[in-house]
């Protein structure tokens, strides 16, 4: 504060309250090969159901599924986990052609100002799932709806499924595939012929002959004319999906109350072609709106336009801010004055556009160097919060020792460097999978993490669950260390982090039906000794990780998971508590302050069992004036964590009638 100059009475606050706060412990992370979703980008999941909805369904590559059932498996524990999509050969569905979207930073960056020669539309995520994807626009009042002049039919039979009319192709009249048509008797369109009976246009053959095949609306019989139809009757035809609308688009009020271009509106409809998503095809009979997906009803071509509620009302910038399925890229090109700021009209485009994406590709066979890529994007500590990294698959290179390895070495680099997170592994899959001996797995999963590097933020586990896929109705094998990161969630929620995740009370895994292996005690001692938690299936009390071992190889506190985390927990609290403390004075006002916020703390840990003892050293002892004058400030904070049980001894002893116990026990 200034000098006082004058007598008077100066007030101000000093805020001593200061606490250090609760800091995240159970969020996951995991990196690999999806059917859909955001390429390259860190995704928030919280759920299965999220999961599927952004990344789609497992498939039958082993990496893809053993990966999508280890983010699964971590979210019946959690409901936080942190996915990137890797991968580098996978295309968006485009309207001409595939082109690569990663995400909607990248559409925004490089596509939001249309891409002719993509087309109109991309779909949102690469993946062949959208060649599926079907983009409808209704752009006129005539394409909604329209009494054709009357015309000659011929093929007034009940129950046929074509009629022969004059001029099916003439400019104005034109009938398109998908098309909803009824007959009149007035060219009004308001007294039927055929019970207001309405029919799919399945098919045109223009020429000569000009018929139409048919089938009635909605029928999954797909049945024919219903009632005999005159000749030159009038035919009312009009746009598939008018039934999803409350009436044709037109002029926007808004327009018309700012003078714009007549004309500005439009009804478009995304739908599912093949029944890859939705499970109804489209084309089939009865499947007309069963695959429609999204609707979007008088949206606008002027990029200015707002609703009634003051929203931006732009087609491009509305299917951005609320489609699932696709981008707009590029405008029609028979739509002149689209996306533009007119006073005239917007050109009609008749017939009914129909684009059907295409050129979407998969990639399941994702490189090393793509899952390091996919992984790096977690390595930011300051822009990043994650605590359980799961590994997923262990064999994306090969399947084998070796190509574990690889894998495991590039998690431990992320974990490594980040410390302030714990990487769980599994072993690779044929190290346990389909091994008829367990003597002969366990050895498998010693020599290959007898490979991996040491480190007291690694977890290994000892192979695969059974597990039932409900969303292909198969049983797969799944790598277990989406679970073990998932115990450790689940032990955060039930008692606290620097509790073991391991034992019958907490360490009990869901899901399983059988182990890949189920070691026996003289294998559970081999696989301790390599640095590995066996999970056992015992009967009667279910599968349960039975071993709460770190990757450290030489014996340390840190060679135990509760140990490492309740550091992690400190270190990160403290950490993020001391930040308030730079570039104070390094005087014994800082210090005691700073002894004041962290005692409290770590007294509260004690007392919740984490610890058996502490002491802060903050002074003038650590604090000398060489370290004031190189701006430096140390705190020596020594911890005495708590220990879990990891073995029991009872012994039983017989003594002699009549020998006192106090002679033999003390």
């Amino acid at each position: 504060m200034s000098f006082l100059v004058s007598p008077g009475v100066h007030v101000r606050e000093i805020d001593l309250t200061n606490v250090v706060p609760a800091v995240a412990t159970s969020i996951g992370a995991i990196a690999g090969a999806f059917q859909k979703g955001p390429v390259s980008s860190v995704v928030n999941i919280s759920s299965e159901e999220e999961l599927l909805q952004i990344f789609g369904k497992p498939q039958n590559s082993s990496n893809q599924f053993e990966n999508w059932f280890s983010a699964a498996n971590f979210l019946q524990y959690s409901d936080s986990i942190k996915v990137v999509r890797a991968g580098s050969g996978i295309l968006n569905a485009g309207a001409n052609s595939g082109i690569l979207i990663r995400d909607d930073d990248h559409y925004e960056s490089s596509f939001q100002d249309g891409q002719g020669s993509h087309g109109e539309w991309a779909a949102r995520t690469a993946g062949t799932h959208g060649n599926s994807i079907g983009v409808e626009i209704c752009a006129t009042s005539t394409a909604y709806e329209q009494v054709v002049a009357a015309l000659t039919v011929t093929e007034d039979a009940i129950g046929a499924v074509s009629v022969e009319v004059d001029d099916a192709d003439a400019s104005g009249e034109a009938f398109n595939v998908g098309d909803l048509i009824s007959f009149y008797s007035d060219s009004a369109g308001a007294t039927p012929v055929d019970d207001y009976n309405e029919y799919e246009v399945t098919a045109i053959t223009a020429g000569s002959d000009n018929d139409l095949t048919i089938r009635l609306k909605d029928d999954p019989n797909g049945a024919g004319v219903q009632n005999i139809i005159p000749d030159n009757s009038y035919i009312k035809r009009r746009w598939k999906f008018y039934d999803l609308f409350d009436g044709a688009p037109g002029t926007s009020q808004w327009s018309t109350d700012n003078a714009r271009g007549s004309g500005d509106e439009m009804h478009i409809v995304v739908y599912d072609t093949t029944g890859d998503i939705t499970g109804s095809v489209a084309t089939a009979a009865g499947g007309r709106t069963a695959g429609v997906i999204e609707v979007y009803s008088g949206v606008s071509k002027n990029p200015n336009a707002k609703t009634a509620q003051g929203s931006n009302n732009y087609y491009s910038d509305v299917i951005f801010r609320q489609s699932l399925f696709i981008y707009w890229t590029d405008h029609i090109s028979a739509g002149s004055n689209w996306g533009t700021d007119t006073t005239t009209a917007y050109t009609s485009v008749i017939p009914i556009t129909i684009d059907s994406l295409s050129g979407g590709t998969d990639d399941y066979a994702v490189t090393a160097g793509e899952m390091e890529l996919a992984y790096d994007k977690f390595a930011d500590t300051e822009s990043l919060d994650i605590n359980l990294v799961i590994g997923g698959s262990s064999s994306i290179t090969t399947d084998s020792a070796a190509g574990q390895d690889t894998y495991v070495t590039m998690i431990t680099a992320l974990v490594e460097g980040r410390r302030d997170c714990v990487g769980f592994v599994s072993p690779y899959r044929a190290a346990t999978v389909g091994v008829a001996l367990s003597s002969t797995a366990t050895e498998n999963v010693k020599t290959a993490f007898d490979l991996c590097p040491s480190s007291s933020y690694m977890v290994f586990d000892s192979g695969y669950k059974y597990m039932y896929d409900k969303y292909n109705d198969v049983y797969r094998y799944v790598p277990l260390n989406g679970d073990t990161a998932g115990l450790c969630a689940y032990t955060d929620n039930v008692a606290d982090t620097w509790f073991s995740p391991a034992g019958y009370t907490r360490g009990n895994v869901r899901g399983a039906i059988k182990l890949s292996l189920n070691p026996k005690k003289a294998e559970r001692d081999i696989l301790y000794r390599a640095r590995v938690n066996p999970v056992v299936n015992f009967p009667g009390q279910g599968v349960v990780l039975f071993g709460d071992k770190t990757a450290l190889a030489k014996p340390s506190a840190f060679d135990r998971i509760n140990v490492r985390r309740l550091f992690l927990v400190l270190e990160k609290a403290i950490a993020t508590a001391s930040k308030f403390q730079l570039f104070e004075f390094n005087d014994e006002f800082t210090r005691a302050q700073f002894r004041n916020l962290v005692e409290p703390f770590l007294r509260d840990v004690q007392g919740r069992r984490g610890i058996s003892d502490f002491k802060v050293k903050c002074d003038t002892t650590n604090n000398t004036g060489e370290v004031i004058d190189r701006n430096e400030f140390i705190a020596d904070i020594f911890i005495k964590p708590a220990r879990s049980i990891n073995f029991i001894s009872l012994n039983f002893i017989a003594t002699r009638t009549g020998v006192a116990f106090s002679e033999v026990g003390g």
